[in-house]
């Protein structure tokens, strides 16, 4: 386990990685953001899992490293690198669910325009 000195903001990884599927070796390049490094492996073991379908025995990392903004190649990546991104909460549900009454005529609000 790596142990971070500063582990308070988010960062970007690029992990280079290595996996062997039904059909033969592929090496892969891959970025994500997290605040541990550890954290990013993580990502890359349960990405790996859920695209390719690989097992994690069947993963070998060979390098982690952390990038620079500028740097990141990968959009799913780059879209967060925004400073004024805004994210929307088109579904809300209240939270006021204490002080209702049990029983009401009328469904929950939870689409605010």
């Amino acid at each position: 386990m790596v142990f971070e000195k500063k582990i308070g903001s988010v960062k970007n990884y690029g992990i280079w990685l290595r996996y062997d599927s039904r059909t033969g070796h592929h090496n892969m390049y891959r970025e994500y953001r997290d605040v541990t490094m550890a954290g990013a492996v993580t990502q890359a073991y349960r990405d790996m899992g859920a695209r390719h379908r690989a097992q994690a025995d069947r993963i070998q990392i060979i390098k982690v490293q952390p990038i620079k903004a500028a740097d990141c190649k990968r959009t799913g990546v780059k879209q967060f690198h925004n400073s004024s991104i805004k994210f929307p909460l088109p579904h809300r549900v209240n939270d006021k669910r204490r002080k209702m009454t049990p029983f009401t005529t009328q469904k929950p609000k939870t689409h605010f325009a």
